[in-house]
């Protein structure tokens, strides 16, 4: 993964974004790498420049320095060729100038070292085609030696293999807990792949490093980018930013406590000095509070009481007159906390089409309206429907079939009077019907209805007689009056 500023340049493909910048940040090209600030600038006397450069090896997984004994000038990101066993390596020039003699006296190099190794020539096009061929093995070298060290039992783990670019040393980096005797190990290595072996401890931090990955926020580990002094971090510094001390949440990639406690750490111990010590418990008269947070942003202190899941915020000024009262042997009433008004809600700006964009929000309140116009105008319907029906309790002939019903035709109505509902009810309003309006006096009784089947089959009725219904007698299962 290459950083934005990242193409392919005319000569050879090169990156040309990483040189241009002075040196990318990101794993993909060269990882913990430093942006040489002093490259552009001119210098009078070069002799006086640092005659050492610090060259990279495996895309930044190990640096080295080389004295320059030649002065040749070297830009940043060239290949060179180096001193190794027994042969030459090559590398990439990582740092040049005046930088380099910080970087060393930061890692406690000597500049005048005799044992320091020699940058041989820049890297000709053989050096890099016997380099390459080297690299492809490095995987299937890999792969082999786990399985040989499995083989032998050797408990160890082999995180990463570096062969020498003429193929003469194999350098392997392995992690272990315990002290491992790999003698054999040794003999077996150099007969199969026909190199020089050496076998490099390292820590789970280091190998965390060399694999690379994303934290939890999001980015690059720090450790693959610019973290290279590995400071021991514990559960006190989660406890002084009051984190909750869970082993899943503050361990990193490697498995051990994240780093980045350590960032914001000085800051926490600055900021609770002010709080008052000693001010764990509280003595109230409705019991002793114990303190469970100190929020050093709103500085308050959270306390609790015995038998009760509230919790009391209190300011620093009121613990302390606590505090005072207790060495007194006084016990307060009250603990007066603080009352602590929630976040108001951010108002949202309203959306304003400038460029002729539509949001999705404007989609949906266009869908809401839709379907807020549709279930109106069925409603409405139904209701009109419903209006102009008349609603009957049922019959004592029964109730009418649910088939279809073959009415004959029936003779024009005319326009009769308002008729009296017998029972003294008022008028009756109906909605309009297509065969006109009913007549509401009393229905004569029908005959020649013939047998019904359950009421399912199909009725033939002639047409209804409009003279008054006389009145029925009572049901024969009624039970008669005395």
């Amino acid at each position: 993964m290459g950083c934005g500023s990242c193409s392919s340049s005319k000569d050879g493909g090169k990156p040309g974004g990483c040189k241009s910048n002075g040196g990318c940040s990101t794993g993909g090209c060269n990882r913990l790498n430093v942006h040489d600030w002093l490259l552009n600038l001119p210098f009078s006397d070069p002799e006086s420049n640092c005659k050492v450069i610090e060259v990279s090896f495996k895309q930044g997984s190990r640096k080295e320095f080389f004295r320059n004994s030649t002065l040749q000038y070297f830009d940043k990101g060239d290949y060179v060729s180096v001193e190794g066993v027994s042969g030459f390596d090559v590398g990439e020039v990582s740092l040049t100038g005046e930088l380099v003699r910080l970087q060393m006296k930061k890692k406690g190099v000597d500049e005048f070292s005799v044992e320091m190794k020699k940058i041989l020539r820049r890297s000709t096009d053989r050096d890099i085609e016997t380099f390459k061929i080297s690299k492809s093995r490095e995987k299937e070298i890999l792969a082999r030696s786990r399985a040989i060290a499995r083989q032998l039992n050797v408990q160890m783990k082999l995180s990463e293999v570096e062969i020498q670019a003429d193929g003469k040393k194999g350098t392997f980096f392995y992690t272990a807990d315990d002290r491992v005797d790999f003698r054999e190990l040794i003999k077996v290595y150099a007969g199969d792949f026909k190199v020089k072996v050496e076998m490099r401890q390292i820590g789970i931090r280091q190998e965390a490093a060399k694999v690379g990955g994303i934290g939890s926020c999001g980015r690059e580990l720090c450790c693959s980018t610019w973290l290279n002094d590995f400071k021991s971090v514990n559960t006190t510094a989660a406890r002084y930013q009051n984190l909750s001390i869970n082993q899943t949440k503050l361990s990193g990639q490697c498995g051990r406590l994240k780093c980045c406690l350590n960032y914001e750490l000085d800051t926490y111990l600055d900021a609770l000095q002010q709080f008052p010590d000693y001010a764990e418990t509280l003595d109230t008269a409705m019991g002793t509070a114990h303190l469970i947070k100190k929020d050093i942003f709103k500085n308050l202190m959270w306390y609790v009481l015995p038998n009760n899941t509230k919790h009391y915020p209190l300011t620093i000024v009121r613990v302390k007159e606590i505090k005072r009262l207790n060495r007194e042997g006084q016990k307060v009433d009250e603990l007066q906390p603080v009352e602590i008004t929630g976040k108001q809600k951010e108002v949202e700006p309203a959306f304003v089409d400038l460029v002729g964009q539509i949001s999705l929000k404007t989609l949906e309140k266009d869908d809401r309206r839709r379907r807020d116009q549709e279930r109106s105008n069925r409603g409405a319907q139904q209701g009109g429907g419903q209006g102009g029906q008349r609603n009957q309790g049922p019959r004592d002939q029964g109730s009418r079939p649910q088939g279809s019903r073959q009415d004959g035709p029936r003779p024009p109505q005319q326009n009769r009077g308002p008729q009296q509902n017998p029972g003294g009810q008022g008028p009756r309003q109906q909605g309009p019907r297509d065969q006109g309006q009913r007549p509401q006096g009393p229905r004569p009784p029908q005959q020649n209805r013939g047998p019904q089947q359950g009421g399912q089959g199909p009725r033939n009725q002639g047409p209804r007689p409009q003279g008054p219904r006389p009145p029925q007698g009572p049901a024969p299962d009624a039970p008669k009056e005395n």
